[in-house]
């Protein structure tokens, strides 16, 4: 570019010298060198545009600087100066050379706008991005239309500067430019401003463009994803991560959990599960602990108890604890699996590490007590030593005291029943009807009234 820009100030000198476009008549009103200022002149421009000497040009061009001089030499010795300067990286001498000859009038109306876009580019290429602007300002003032390249410096300076609004135009007339097949670097310089700017749709836009040029892609499905997920449109963005993941662009443990994760957020407690289960026994999600109580929670939460169980009884063999083998017995319970759940609750009792044990014998106490072990379920609620197994106990108490009460009500029903028969019998013999049964009635009385203070004996 430097390059570019010295032969630009210089041919503008060159122009000067040869008469093209006389510099400012109404202040200047010669048209040409004296022949001794000419001849310093061309040496100086030959050292520095064909010899490449810019230190003999810059002796040239102060042995003219020595002469008299009138105001058409006057000018183009400016403008060659500048470029002699721009060359040696006198960056402000330059600028000062060229903002002196406008201000003399040695630039012609002609000329002031190539002249504004060169001292533009002289403090770009100093990295002075205010003053790079102004003057590129100045430049379309005059009549400027910039071109492809040109808008993409302007976008990339007022980036550069944090006016990403004012950037924005300049960049999206560069990807008008270069139409839907513009390099990516466009589309990604434009996302971030449009981010910058809060604007989400027309970054959405964008990435939805790139989409369909590289739907493997899978930073873009993410981006897409992203905004869902900051626009507050979470189902949105599970879509997304679904579609990513039906399409196999998923591929890391992070990413196949995220999808894990919504599926279970989304109240979807089964796919989760199914999927999860699937990564794992592929070796894309590892099969730890966490991992596998997650996928037990899945289940359960999804009411697959079947499905549950084996995966808690492997999550059971490597836990530290016995929580597991707990939460183990538990879905043997809901099963009514009794033995089951008891054997899980020993282990879990024997392992240790429960938050509460007491609440373990309880559940082993249940088992025991719905397999009709009475004795053995009335063991391990005392060993429970809480509300709860101490409910049981009275619980069981008082089942058996119903049931000795009933059994004794029975049997004093029969005492009653017999002694009625034997009243009814003494009846029927006096006028001598008796029937057959009242010659035992006597002997069944007296066995119903054994058993009965029999009964009273065994259960007082």
């Amino acid at each position: 570019m430097m390059k570019q820009l010295i032969k630009g100030v210089a041919s503008m000198a060159v122009l000067a010298a040869i008469g093209v476009g006389t510099a400012a008549a109404q202040v200047c009103e010669e048209t040409q060198f004296s022949s001794t200022n000419a001849e310093n002149y061309l040496a100086a421009e030959t050292e520095l545009l064909v010899n490449d000497n810019p230190q003999a040009a810059l002796v040239a061009l102060n042995a003219l600087k020595a002469q008299p001089l009138n105001c058409y030499e006057e000018g183009a010795a400016l403008r060659l100066g500048a470029a002699i300067k721009i060359q040696t990286d006198d960056l402000e001498g330059a600028v000062n050379d060229l903002l002196t000859a406008i201000q003399r009038g040695y630039i012609p109306e002609t000329e002031l706008k190539t002249t504004y876009y060169n001292i533009s580019q002289i403090y770009l290429s100093g990295d002075n991005k205010e003053k790079a602007l102004e003057y590129f300002q100045l430049w379309m003032q005059q009549g400027g239309v910039p071109d492809r390249n040109q808008k993409w410096t302007l976008a990339v300076l007022y980036q550069q500067m944090d006016r990403f609004s004012d950037a924005l135009p300049w960049a999206e007339g560069v990807l008008q430019d270069d139409g839907p097949g513009a390099d990516r670097s466009v589309y990604d310089f434009l996302i971030f401003l449009y981010d910058k700017t809060g604007n989400k749709a027309k970054k959405a836009e964008l990435l939805e463009l790139l989409l369909e040029r590289d739907p493997s892609d899978v930073r873009l499905w993410q981006a897409i994803a992203g905004e869902y997920f900051q626009a507050g449109e979470d189902r949105k963005a599970f879509e997304v991560q679904k579609a990513m993941y039906l399409g196999g662009l998923l591929e890391t443990e992070d990413e196949l959990m995220r999808v894990v994760n919504f599926y279970n957020t989304f109240d979807v407690p089964y796919a989760a599960a199914k999927i999860l289960e699937k990564e794992m026994n592929a070796g894309r999600i590892s099969k730890n602990y966490q991992r596998l109580e997650l996928l037990a929670n899945l289940y359960q939460v999804a009411r697959e108890f079947d499905r549950a169980i084996p995966v808690i009884e492997e999550a059971a063999e490597i836990a530290p604890d016995g929580k597991m083998y707990e939460r183990l017995g538990r879905s043997f319970s809901e099963l009514q699996d009794w033995e089951r759940a008891e054997e899980a609750m020993m282990r879990a009792i024997d392992k240790g590490g429960l938050s509460n044990t007491g609440l373990a014998w309880v559940l082993v106490g249940q088992s025991r007590y719905e397999r009709d072990d009475r004795a053995g379920a009335r063991t391990a609620f005392r060993n429970a030593n809480n509300r709860g197994g101490r409910g049981w106990i009275d619980f069981m108490a008082a089942e058996d005291n119903t049931a000795i009460a009933l059994a004794r009500f029975e049997i004093f029903n029969e005492v009653s029943d017999y002694k009625k028969e034997k009243e009814r019998c003494k009846d029927l013999e006096v006028i001598g009807n008796a029937p057959e049964t009242c010659e035992t009635v006597d002997d069944r009385l007296s066995e119903a009234e054994e058993r009965l203070a029999e009964f009273d004996r065994n259960n007082s």
